[in-house]
């Protein structure tokens, strides 16, 4: 938790909290890099809270490096996400809503967990991703990414 949102906390407690966010759609042809987070044990794409000041390019990057150790380019914008799919009530009862911006990504260097947050990172078909226990908001943006045939992007 950041320090902003520490002190977010010192003054509400547990309610509910809405706060911005990043999304890396990191792929490698057809399948995509996703995380299993430790706190839940569901796979979802990587991410997390923009900061005080930051901008989302640089969050969605810093975030990535942060919880596996790679460099990504972002290659585009897949959409922005909100609402009830992005609710969560974390094991210590605090209450947040996340609304997402999505970036697509491609990854420069070697991905590993950083075992704190994500205990488990792995490549998923689009059918694979739909079989997993995971978050269910990342259903939406799997199938808002564009879709790959011989490194050209269509629709």
């Amino acid at each position: 938790m950041s320090s902003y949102v520490q002190s977010i906390r010192a003054r509400i407690g547990q309610d509910f909290l809405l706060l911005p966010g990043v999304t890396a759609v990191i792929r490698d042809g057809e399948r995509f890099l996703l995380a299993r987070h430790a706190h839940s044990g569901l796979w979802s794409l990587i991410g997390g809270g923009v900061e005080p000041g930051e901008d989302p390019a640089d969050a969605v990057t810093r975030e990535v490096v942060e919880e596996t150790g790679a460099r990504i380019r972002i290659t585009g914008v897949i959409g922005a996400y909100g609402g009830e799919p992005l609710a969560v009530t974390y094991p210590n009862g605090h209450q947040v809503g996340y609304v997402t911006i999505a970036y697509e990504c491609e990854l420069l260097s070697e991905a590993t967990p950083d075992l704190d947050e994500i205990t488990e990172l792995g490549w998923f078909s689009r059918a694979a991703i739909f079989a997993l226990p995971r978050r269910d908001w990342i259903d939406r943006v799997i199938r808002d990414a564009p879709r790959r045939v011989a490194g050209d992007t269509v629709r």
